[in-house]
């Protein structure tokens, strides 16, 4: 992996997503802006995403989540990333897994852009690793699977990102 083109990617997208606000599924629910940028840069400016940003050039998807879309990203923190395991994520980074980490990516991802208020309404969504993630709302706030969506509808020039608080495996 190039950890100088991972840190260029990463500060991008950084200083894209610091601009953004929180916004919650019970509150407002209003399109942001997309920001100058597709997914990958976004997510790299906004410094919360550098562990997504090692793991999407560990198994090459930078090229297909800076490519047209239109994508949803359920984009896990940094924070999101500390949870696992001891050992998880270096073992996932190994280019022998490539395939397991490609698996676990692409199932963050859905075709199509999947904007907060239509996200409440489904139970379920199709990912693009062909699995399906279950969504509920409890307590005005969205579940993917286990994780919480804590940040909704960040626009980019090819989709949109929801920002969740835990790595999403499937089963």
């Amino acid at each position: 992996m190039n950890h100088a083109i991972s840190k260029t990617v990463l500060a991008v997208a950084s200083a894209a997503l610091i601009a953004f606000s929180s916004a919650s599924f019970a509150g407002h629910h209003a399109e942001k802006e997309a920001k100058e940028g597709d997914i990958v840069d976004v997510a790299v400016a906004a410094g919360k995403f550098n562990t997504l940003a090692a793991a999407l050039e560990a198994a090459g998807l930078v090229a297909t989540l800076k490519s047209d879309g239109p994508f949803t990203v359920f984009a896990p923190t940094d924070a999101a990333f500390a949870k696992l395991p001891a050992g998880t994520l270096d073992t996932l980074l190994k280019p022998e897994n490539k395939d397991q980490l490609t698996a676990i990516l692409t199932y963050h991802v859905v075709a199509g852009k999947v904007m907060a208020a239509d996200v409440v309404k489904l139970s379920s969504a199709t990912t693009v690793n062909g699995a399906d993630v279950s969504i509920k709302v409890v307590d005005g706030k969205v579940h993917i699977d286990d994780a919480t969506v804590i940040m909704t509808d960040i626009g980019a020039s090819n989709g949109v990102i929801h920002v969740i608080d835990t790595v999403i495996v499937p089963k």
